[in-house]
């Protein structure tokens, strides 16, 4: 897979930030409420007007058509849509296997979608993204609507996929114990900058 490069990029309060993703790598942001996380998310995903470069492989943001690159640095919000009545409306075919090894039963696809709870919906959103087979991932705060024990089991599920196919990945958490677990790099929002945490193990 190829490196994620964010070059001056400034949106909202951030101003001109600078980094690498590095293929196969978890790089945690942090930093407290309303200080950007989801909006920088968005700008890299090609979601939101700003300034500066983006580039996958060396290839700038502007140079895929929107949608291309929506496809290869995939967004996986805090809340996700869901557009169709059922499961299987919003999936490739055939439904991932991955479904099964996080528990869900092979008809999944015909449950409703308004009888999920945030939980459910908030694996099967990450699920229906990686289907989609992308080069690099953005996930804000992917595991918040859920249990320790199925936090720790969706940790141990992605972390597993982020090394096998090597996505560069950021991973936008709140928890220490779970940045400490399960990041490589850990980037803070403090002011309208990024400034880089040491991680103890």
């Amino acid at each position: 897979m190829p490196e994620l490069k964010v070059k001056d990029l400034s949106i909202g309060t951030l101003v001109r930030i600078s980094f690498s993703l590095k293929p196969g790598r978890i790089t945690c942001i942090s930093g407290p409420s309303g200080s950007g996380k989801s909006r920088l998310l968005r700008a890299i995903a090609d979601l939101e007007s700003h300034a500066g470069d983006i580039l996958l492989d060396n290839k700038p943001q502007g140079a895929y058509p929107a949608h291309h690159w929506r496809r290869r640095v995939i967004l996986v919000p805090a809340q996700s849509a869901w557009w169709g009545d059922t499961v299987g409306e919003h999936f490739l075919t055939p439904m991932p296997r991955a479904l099964l090894a996080l528990g869900f039963p092979e008809d999944t696809e015909k449950w409703q979608v308004n009888r999920l709870s945030s939980g459910e919906k908030q694996r099967l959103a990450l699920v229906r993204a990686l289907s989609y087979r992308p080069q690099a991932l953005l996930l804000d705060e992917p595991t918040a609507n859920l249990d320790v024990d199925t936090t720790q089991e969706v940790e141990r599920w992605l972390i597993a996929l982020i090394e096998k196919h090597r996505y560069p990945t950021i991973w936008v958490a709140h928890s220490r114990e779970q940045i400490q677990r399960i990041a490589h790099r850990h980037l803070t929002i403090v002011g309208d900058q990024l400034e880089e945490q040491e991680i103890h193990r």
